[in-house]
Order: C-alpha cells, then structure tokens, then sequence
C-alpha cells in the first residue's frame, strides 16, 4: 500500500508512544523512508494512515506542544 508520496506503507514499523496509558485509543507513528512520517489509529491498524512530510511534522508537532489542538 502506498499514498500520495509513493511511500510504501506495507513495511512500516508502527510504534506508541512510551506515554501511552496502554489503551486501544492511541496513535500509531511510524518513521518511514525519505524522512516521511506516518500516523494511523491503533484501533484501526489495516485501516488509513496520514503521512507526513518532515516539515509538516514538525509544524504538526509543534502546534500539539503548543495546545492548538485542545
């Protein structure tokens, strides 16, 4: 599976965060190849992932810090 970047999802190692409480209601991230980031639902896992860019992670993760999501 692949998408729009023509990332390859098939091979992702997908991990939760170490802050994780362990529930099902995580999500999922995964470094994939070119530096591009990928995220899905755990309770979803066949299900569809966002993927992306470095610079859009960083702007993601940036704005989550930063409460902009709450």
């Amino acid at each position: 599976m692949s998408d729009k970047y023509g990332v390859n999802l098939s091979g992702a190692r997908w991990f939760k965060s170490t802050r994780s409480s362990g529930t099902k209601d995580c999500v999922e991230v995964a470094f994939l190849s070119s530096s591009f980031v990928g995220m899905r639902d755990s309770k979803n896992p066949g299900g569809p992932a966002l993927v992306f860019t470095p610079d859009q992670w960083d702007a993601f993760t940036t704005a989550v810090a930063d409460g902009q999501f709450n």
